[in-house]
């Protein structure tokens, strides 16, 4: 197979529409579809053609990248992707599916001859501009079917094994997301208390600066808050809510008590029902609220 690969990316959220216009950029031809399709739409401009389904955007596809909600969304789309798959197919399954449904898509895979890659991202700077952490897992055998789509999508790919079926990646993710959720929701308290306390958020921030306790993360989050940036999210409320919960389950499964992740889980929840669902998940924020905070 040459470098450039006729790419189908089922999906087209914030992230997913990012992957598919950098695949795009980097020279394969990409065919993408979106549950409403009216999202994927804008893509079209980037020379992507948008399918009316599943089926019709993996059909004569090397590769297929999954990029949607959960595990039971990704099981759904490919099932109605089924009758346009070819035997042979490297399915790159990047949606932060939790690892129990690794399990389920890979049966998926095995049952349908594709090449199964565990491959969730890690990132939520500007995905527009490749810089995303592609966390992967599949056979060495194949991997260069996959490599130049995950040199398209991610500035670089940390290979955690060889069976994508084993969650490998996925693990390591959950991992990684559950430091992520902590230091958001962190962030997010540290403003509301400030603002209870009435102390100028700038007073903390300099306080830490150049020590231990500064960072980067902290001041970008904050200021999202601060500066009333809330939207486009770099990584929405919903998405970190469902995350949360992924790491909370996978944590009780296996005899570990997250209280930090059940805790922040809770306040993202929250945050939606206070009509935050679409905004950063750093508008975890306004949990700390009953009402609207305080001007």
């Amino acid at each position: 197979m040459t470098d450039k690969s006729t790419v189908s990316v089922l999906g087209t959220g914030i992230m997913g529409a990012a992957m598919a216009r950098n695949l795009a950029r980097a020279g394969h031809t990409v065919h993408a579809w979106n549950r409403t399709r009216a999202k994927a739409e804008p893509l079209a401009a980037d020379g992507i053609t948008v399918a009316d389904s599943p089926a019709d955007a993996v059909r004569d596809a090397d590769v297929v990248l999954t990029m949607v909600h959960d595990g039971p969304a990704v099981l759904e789309a490919m099932r109605a992707a089924a009758p346009g798959l070819r035997t042979g197919t490297a399915w790159v399954q990047s949606t932060t599916a939790g690892v129990d449904a690794v399990e389920d898509l890979a049966a998926f895979a095995r049952d349908h001859g594709l090449v199964f890659f565990d491959a969730p991202v890690l990132g939520t700077r500007q995905p527009e501009a490749g810089q995303l952490t592609v966390l992967a897992a599949g056979p060495d055998a194949h991997r260069g079917a996959v490599r130049p789509v995950l040199d398209a999508v991610g500035v670089r790919t940390v290979w955690t094994g060889e069976d994508g079926a084993a969650g490998t990646a996925t693990r390591l993710k959950l991992v990684a997301n559950s430091w992520v959720i902590a230091a958001t929701a962190a962030a997010g308290e540290v403003l509301a208390l400030s603002k209870a306390l009435d102390v100028d958020p700038d007073d903390f921030f300099g306080l830490i600066a150049g020590g231990p306790l500064d960072m980067g993360y902290l001041r970008a989050k904050s200021a999202l808050v601060l500066e009333d940036r809330l939207t486009p999210p770099q990584f929405g409320v919903a998405t970190a809510a469902k995350d949360a919960r992924l790491i909370v389950e996978a944590g009780a499964k296996r005899g570990v008590r997250l209280d930090v992740a059940a805790a922040s889980a809770d306040r993202l929840e929250r945050a939606i029902v206070q009509g935050h669902a679409d905004e950063d998940m750093v508008a975890a924020y306004f949990a700390s609220f009953e009402d609207q905070p305080p001007a």
